[in-house]
């Protein structure tokens, strides 16, 4: 496994993260926690939830329990107010058994925020930050907007964005913004939403960009251990495999 640095937090994180909301999805809270012990036995280190995933935070904290100095943890928030974001945190940290969050992410396609905000929210987020229940503040969303004046602002270390190889033009712009910002991008729906079937086109598309860190949702060990492979033994990248992915990209845009 490869690891990267994640912007300006300086986390270095495995060039493949773990998407973990849909844990609770598998049924059984032993399988889904075997399932996250397996990704971390084969070097991935960043897991991904969300506090509006139902159990999910805490399928994911029972299974790294012992190992929690070794793997970060991400999740994510949505609350209105600083006093929300006061009780969602503290929530995440017990039901996740816990003293901080890795990277916790601000959800919202609605806005953005900032400090001294009457929401509240960024200044308690700050507060979270300065009291060291989180170590890093992100901001996740799927509003180009927002995401472009979340990098520009400075206010963010981590963006969480939807980017997979049918993504628009515009998409890949946001990409280099967080590189020029030292802004560290984690891909959510790197499948589009179960649009891409062609998982090693899909792989080798996001492995060109070296400060993307794709999020894959798995639920079973058979999807784990496709991403595992192709991390293993990425596509070629020949002008077949660009004549391919542009293909691909004309018929969805």
């Amino acid at each position: 496994m490869d690891y990267v640095r994640l912007g300006k937090s300086n986390l270095m994180t495995s060039r493949v993260a773990m998407g973990a909301m849909s844990l609770a999805k598998i049924g059984d809270a032993d399988k889904a926690a075997e399932l996250v012990r397996k990704a971390y036995t084969r070097g991935i280190n960043l897991f991904d939830t969300a506090r509006t995933c139902p159990g999910c935070e805490q399928i994911l904290g029972d299974a790294v329990g012992d190992i929690r100095a070794s793997v970060m943890l991400a999740t994510k928030t949505s609350a209105e107010s600083g006093a929300e974001i006061f009780s969602d945190v503290e929530t995440s940290l017990n039901v996740m058994h816990t003293d901080f969050i890795d990277i916790y992410q601000y959800e919202s396609n609605r806005f953005l925020p900032e400090p001294d905000g009457r929401d509240g929210v960024y200044n308690a987020l700050l507060a979270m930050k300065s009291a060291g229940k989180i170590r890093h503040i992100g901001i996740a969303t799927q509003d180009l907007d927002i995401a472009g004046r979340a990098v520009r602002s400075g206010l963010y270390e981590t963006l969480q964005f939807p980017f997979s190889m049918i993504s628009a033009a515009k998409t890949i712009e946001l990409v280099k913004l967080c590189e020029q910002n030292d802004v560290g991008f984690i891909a959510m729906q790197p499948l589009c939403g179960g649009l891409v079937e062609n998982i090693p086109l899909a792989f080798g598309f996001l492995h060109q960009y070296e400060s993307v860190v794709p999020l894959w949702g798995v639920q079973t060990e058979q999807e784990l251990e496709q991403i595992l492979y192709f991390n293993e033994r990425p596509p070629v990248i020949d002008e077949q495999f660009k004549a391919d992915v542009e293909r691909l990209r004309q018929f969805f845009n």
